[in-house]
């Protein structure tokens, strides 16, 4: 087994919004590609803090986590993002680490597009159950 690397699509959805509603060029709007761990053990999307200054995001809130190792530490969350993995996309916030830091796609961006970490094939995979699209219980 090793580690399972996403290509991630995001993008600035405050430029987004701007584009919309006729006030920014589409050529203007932050995004990025990039290359991400998927981990099962962290619960947001982490990005570092050159990538989260270069898409322009903004700090909403600031969070305690308990790092891998144990330790406690205040991060900031920053945000809105729309981050897409393969053909399906959605609206989140992200941790932000140091620059230099891996981007890490957790949990909830997980759950959220409905992919599961494929251990065997390294790559993360839409639900047998939804191949087309996410599906969630209500």
């Amino acid at each position: 087994m090793g580690e399972i690397i996403v290509d991630v699509e995001l993008e600035n959805l405050r430029d987004r919004t701007r584009f919309e509603d006729g006030y920014l060029a589409e050529a203007d709007i932050r995004q990025a590609t990039i290359k991400a761990v998927a981990d099962t053990g962290a619960m947001m999307l982490t990005l570092p803090a050159d990538l989260v200054e270069r898409l322009g995001a903004r700090e909403v809130r600031r969070a305690v986590f308990v790092f891998a190792d144990g330790r406690r530490g205040e991060l900031p969350i920053a945000g809105p993002l729309t981050v897409q993995i393969g053909d399906r996309r959605m609206t989140t916030e992200c941790t932000v680490v140091p620059a230099g830091a891996d981007a890490l796609v957790g949990q909830l961006i997980m759950e959220g597009l409905d992919l599961v970490a494929d251990c065997k094939n390294r790559s993360l995979t839409p639900r047998p159950e939804s191949p087309d699209m996410p599906m969630f219980r209500l």
